[in-house]
């Protein structure tokens, strides 16, 4: 079975920081590239950023351009999101999946909150 399982998330203050995981498995990294997600109370789910394992590529959602960085490790097969300068609208569900992302693969989220 493929389980893609995000972790790291939490309540912090605006302007702070957290670190999210992505541990996948059931997957090799390098067939795909994979990507974090997030949805907010009443909003749809949108991509944050994305990373091709096999090339390096990454990509980046204008809103998190500049504050967050995504990176893989496919020797664990883990795959992160380092957010900073966080912002109340950062508020959401947190989750990982492959690009272009499988229904089946979704897994819990993490809850991010940041308070103003």
């Amino acid at each position: 079975d493929v389980q893609l399982q995000a972790s790291g998330g939490g309540l912090v203050q605006a302007g702070g920081s957290l670190r999210l995981s992505c541990a996948a498995s059931g997957i090799t990294f390098d067939d795909y590239a994979i990507g974090w997600f997030r949805q907010a109370p009443g909003k749809g789910r949108e991509g944050v950023a994305c990373i091709s394992s096999k090339d390096g590529r990454v990509f980046y959602a204008p809103s998190a351009k500049g504050r967050f960085t995504i990176s893989t490790d496919s020797a664990t097969n883990m795959v992160y999101l380092q957010m900073n300068s966080l912002k109340p609208e950062d508020t959401a569900v947190y989750y990982c999946n492959t690009v272009p992302a499988i229904y089946s693969y979704w897994g819990q989220g993490t809850q991010v909150t940041v308070s103003s």
